[in-house]
């Protein structure tokens, strides 16, 4: 185990140094079976980080397994403490650099997007600001999407649930699709019998479709005005998602992104010019920093950008991107972040408002109410 301090610790202030690194993991039931077009669960697994310094600490989370809570208990934990609470970009790539040998996609980089998130909370909180603040507001509100709609609802709640977001103010509602093709056309149009004319209808297929399945349905799911169509194929044939791109219907985006780890993928699917939108998740590639570089890149290329899933924790970097679609309001996360947190960005009008005068990210872990969730492993000792 590497206890040394990182370089130049010694001129940094005391008040600047992180003194202290926690992480606890947690197991929350979902309330009804979920499944998309690829996989079943009845559980999410998050796991905190908190990260302390001068009298404050930051919160920061990833939806991961709990084994990236070991990650961060070993190395990452002794790779950040001492170092400068200022110097973000140095603690990202100390911390990357790290992961060399066990490996950075998946839990790795998980697992450094809850710390880097604590690290933005953090330091936001030493100089008295917030995170939008500091890190510059490009906009006054995000837009949402509301998602759910999993292939394992009955038509009956898929519609319930679908309506429900539009009466709260959402203009957009997204589904699953994928798991019985055959069905998904006359589910969709259920869909969109629930929600009226006015609200824009997406379907996600999490990749369950071959090209040709995926250019027929396309078709079919145009008739009923949808205009967002998620990993019709895998996110990794950047060829099929080009060749749907190119020959989808008129005013439907084509959007993948979510599985991406870091700069590498996000650059290959945009030179691959495979997506209309690229989706990109915080809690996947690295925290605020990670999701900053993607939507660079992407501005680069010209594509508009979409925050996947944790929507609460997304809205802090999401109002100062520019070039944002929208954030999932993924109905998982929206319940699991209600539950844990108090101050949460508030849901207005189909937008999530940031509050740009509170500390930090503005939350405060409702303790009580987590604990009963928490999933006891040998490295929170």
């Amino acid at each position: 185990m590497n206890t040394a301090r990182p370089p130049h610790a010694a001129t940094v202030p005391a008040t600047r140094r992180i003194a202290r690194i926690e992480v606890e993991a947690y197991r929350i039931p979902t309330d009804a079976p979920e499944a998309d077009g690829t996989i079943a669960w009845d559980a999410t697994t998050m796991v905190l980080a908190r990260v302390c310094a001068g009298g404050h600490s930051g919160l920061g989370w990833t939806y991961a397994h709990a084994a990236a809570g070991a990650v961060i208990a070993d190395p990452l934990r002794d790779v950040l403490l001492g170092h400068d609470v200022d110097d973000i970009p140095g603690a990202w790539h100390a911390m990357n650099r790290s992961l060399r040998n066990i490996g950075r996609p998946g839990v790795g980089l998980m697992a450094i997007g809850a710390l880097d998130v604590a690290l933005w909370d953090l330091k936001a909180r030493l100089h008295g600001t917030s995170v939008v603040r500091l890190m510059g507001r490009a906009r006054e509100v995000v837009p949402v999407y509301g998602s759910g709609g999993f292939t394992s609802y009955p038509v009956g709640r898929l519609q319930r649930q679908l309506a429900g977001w539009v009466e709260q103010g959402m203009a957009r509602v997204k589904m699953k699709v994928g798991t019985h093709p055959l069905e998904d056309p006359a589910r969709v149009r259920a869909a969109r019998e629930a929600i009226g004319a006015a609200p824009e209808l997406m379907v996600d297929a999490n990749g369950a479709y071959t090209a040709k399945q995926a250019l027929a349905l396309a078709g079919c799911y145009a008739q009923e005005g949808v205009g967002w169509f998620e990993e019709p194929v895998s996110s990794d044939d950047l060829e099929g998602l080009r060749l749907l791109r190119d020959r989808a219907p008129a005013g439907m985006d084509i959007a993948a992104g979510e599985y991406g780890w870091d700069s590498w993928y996000f650059r290959r699917m945009l030179e691959a010019e495979a997506v209309d939108v690229l989706q990109i998740d915080g809690t996947r590639c690295g925290g605020f920093s990670g999701f900053l570089q993607a939507a660079a890149l992407a501005h680069g290329f010209g594509i508009p950008v979409s925050a996947h899933c944790a929507p609460h924790l997304h809205a802090h970097v999401c109002s100062a991107v520019g070039h944002l679609e929208h954030v999932e309001y993924f109905h998982d996360h929206a319940r699991i972040e209600s539950m844990f947190f108090d101050g949460l960005p508030e849901l207005r009008d189909g937008a999530l408002i940031v509050d740009a005068d509170a500390a930090g990210l503005g939350l405060t872990l409702k303790a009580s109410d987590a604990e009963r969730y928490r999933v006891e492993e040998g490295w929170q000792a």
